[in-house]
């Protein structure tokens, strides 16, 4: 048995949008997708292939054949159609404190199984993109609909290199099925244990008693030697900025901002040096982004910046603030307060100790200029979307507007070649550099130790453990 463990531990409806690195390992072991995630590209999966028409409304997917799901029914093109329609469901996708996320880009969608391994797919908007959504579209068999629906989360019935054996609050298992279409996994059964303390998890590994062990203390974990492997987290740690009302409405105080900040001091002093500074609203991992962009320290630009919007005198913000998610968002926001009166911006900082309530004023956008957040989609273009523009005032969307952004965006849902669709999301990536719609700090950078010697083994961009590509891993007796 390889065993994980890892500070949090759940599985809930496969349809609810979720983007949490402890559950997608799982959810992505028990059901397959039509498209699996090679670092910023896709690769096939359940669809051996697909085509999509020029205007980006029309695809066609072609699935693998002989696929049956873990009850011995079939996964063919109606489960297929089943499963998306389901994930399209004004119910679904709550997970995120969004609703509906994929209904958003599913919702209208005409699906037609033209055989029974062929199934087309005709969206109400074009989206060149839409492989980031099928990328999580986990294909769920119809028979678990209604216990899902009814909330019985133990039911989990997918077609995956693993099926789903049990479920309790501290331990999820899985073991291994024969013979699956995209070969056989190393590890016979998979255990995902709760380890809340991240130095239990560490002193089990060193013990030898989880294969696995994730989260783990950056300077801390440097005793695990060769076991120890980093990773460069996707998830953005930003502040949102109002840009509806107050200040931050002016383009020249939110550059002034992003410009007054030291982001290697902020890596240090916060992260003790546990990230990397992020220069745009996506990270090096995403599709479309800048690799080499940067954004220079200039305290003397950002003070000229606030005297041509009127606050030459000092300026005053109000933050709001939580207290986990990220974890270290209060040190963060001191150390913010503290670069920032280098140019006579003085922070008034509101802490929020509930999380989940803490979302959903920044949802109805009720932040005051300006509150720490991270966004996590790998989707470049979801993020534009979603968050950005000012057209569909999406869930996080806080009142920013840049026409040429917009543009942009309708120019890549239209663009299926895929090099000439990064190219229009660099350009995007440059232009929220010098109008920036959020104020953008780091990539956190993860430990995760894995128990013998694995030279080659990586992290996916993502930051998700796939564990169906995992080595072989035997821990002691």
């Amino acid at each position: 048995m390889t065993t994980i463990a890892q500070a949090r531990l759940g599985i809930h409806d496969p349809d609810d949008c979720t983007d949490a690195s402890d559950e997608l390992p799982i959810l992505h072991a028990i059901y397959d997708t039509l498209v699996r995630r090679v670092g910023a590209d896709f690769a096939p999966h359940l669809a051996q292939s697909w085509t999509v028409s020029d205007d980006a409304r029309h695809w066609v997917f072609d699935l693998q054949e002989g696929v049956t799901f873990h009850d011995g029914s079939a996964c063919d093109a109606t489960a297929v159609a089943a499963s998306l329609e389901r994930m399209a469901r004004a119910d679904k996708g709550y997970t995120l404190g969004a609703p509906a996320v994929w209904r958003q880009f599913l919702g209208g969608a005409a699906l037609e199984v033209l055989s029974p391994h062929r199934l087309s797919v005709r969206l109400a908007a074009p989206m060149a993109d839409l492989l980031d959504v099928l990328e999580q579209g986990f294909i769920v068999a119809p028979a678990a609909f209604a216990a899902l629906d009814a909330k019985d989360y133990s039911v989990q019935i997918g077609s995956g290199p693993y099926r789903l054996q049990s479920v309790d609050e501290t331990q999820i298992t899985a073991t291994r099925v024969a013979d699956h279409f995209a070969g056989t996994p190393a590890n016979a059964e998979i255990t995902w244990k709760l380890v809340n303390d991240p130095a239990e998890r560490f002193a089990m590994l060193e013990r030898g008693e989880v294969a696995i062990a994730n989260g783990l203390d950056f300077e801390a974990s440097r005793r695990l030697g060769a076991m120890r492997h980093t990773y460069l987290s996707p998830v953005a740690i930003i502040y949102l900025l109002n840009a509806a009302q107050g200040p931050l409405a002016d383009a020249r105080v939110r550059r002034a901002l992003s410009l007054a900040v030291d982001r290697d001091a902020i890596v240090q002093t916060v992260m003790l040096g546990a990230a990397q500074p992020l220069h745009g609203f996506v990270s090096p991992n995403h599709y479309g982004s800048c690799q080499n962009a940067t954004i220079t320290t200039d305290r003397e630009t950002a003070m000229r910046l606030l005297a041509e919007a009127g606050h030459g005198s000092g300026l005053t913000l109000s933050v709001d603030c939580p207290t986990r998610l990220p974890d270290e968002a209060e040190r963060l926001t001191a150390a913010l307060a503290a670069q920032l009166a280098e140019v006579g911006i003085t922070l008034a900082v509101t802490v929020h100790p509930e999380r989940e309530d803490y979302a959903h004023m920044v949802r109805r956008k009720e932040i005051a200029d300006l509150c720490v957040f991270d966004s996590s989609p790998m989707s470049t273009y979801r993020v534009l979307y979603e968050k950005i523009d000012g057209r569909v005032k999406g869930s996080w969307w806080q009142g920013y507007k840049n026409p040429r952004i917009e543009a942009l965006i309708d120019e890549g849902r239209v663009t299926t070649d895929r090099n000439l669709r990064g190219e229009i999301w660099q350009e995007a990536y440059r232009l929220l550099q010098d109008d920036p719609a959020w104020l953008t700090l780091y990539n956190p950078v993860r430990v995760i130790g894995l128990w013998g010697a694995n030279p080659d083994f990586e992290m996916p961009a993502d930051g998700v453990i796939d564990v169906r590509q995992l080595p072989k891993l035997e821990t002691l007796p």
